[in-house]
């Protein structure tokens, strides 16, 4: 690929990944700000700890999300990466938890905004804050990107445009899946 066009590949690639994981992200959300609600409402749970709860459900639901839609064409190749894709998913989320529910937190007992729709309110401001932060180490820790092909790393330090290969065989319903463009 020319220096020319390959920014817009990378933004495109960069946008594609925003949006799989924003769709991601917004079930989580929904999921989240649902099950908050309920724990609320049902169970009368102190804000807090049923927003704690709430997050931890959302965190499973997303890391299946990310891993087998959003960045599925990323790193699973052993059993031991699996785990420690795993890990850093959870320590990462955890922090991620923390930063959300701080928010929360201040909120309902340091300025007593103790209603439901500033509980909401606030969650969806703690929740857009950890998003982001779980959007950057995610994608820079958790799910990185396999490096690049050795032939197209030594091409380019080359000077030279990278070799075409042809992509493998596959089945048919590949072709029809949500899956990243093939370079």
């Amino acid at each position: 690929m020319s220096g020319r066009h390959a920014l817009p590949s990378r933004l495109g690639n960069l946008y594609r990944e925003i949006a799989k994981f924003g769709l991601v992200g917004l079930s989580g959300f929904v999921l989240n700000l649902a099950v908050f609600n309920l724990i609320r409402t049902v169970a009368h749970w102190q804000t807090v700890r049923a927003s704690v709860a709430a997050t931890a459900v959302a965190i499973m639901g997303n890391y299946i999300g990310l891993r087998y839609f959003a960045y599925r064409d990323r790193g699973q190749e052993e059993r031991s990466g699996q785990k420690k894709e795993l890990g850093l998913f959870l320590f990462f989320s955890a922090v991620g938890l923390v930063i959300e529910n701080s928010v929360l937190y201040v909120t309902t007992y340091a300025f007593g905004w103790d209603s439901t729709l500033a509980n909401n309110i606030c969650k969806f401001l703690g929740i857009g804050i950890a998003t982001l932060f779980r959007f950057w180490s995610y994608r820079t820790w958790v799910f990185k990107t396999a490096g690049p092909r050795p032939e197209h790393t030594e091409a380019v330090s080359r000077g030279a445009a990278p070799a075409f290969h042809a992509p493998p065989a596959e089945p048919a319903e590949t072709y029809f899946s949500f899956s990243a463009e093939r370079t």
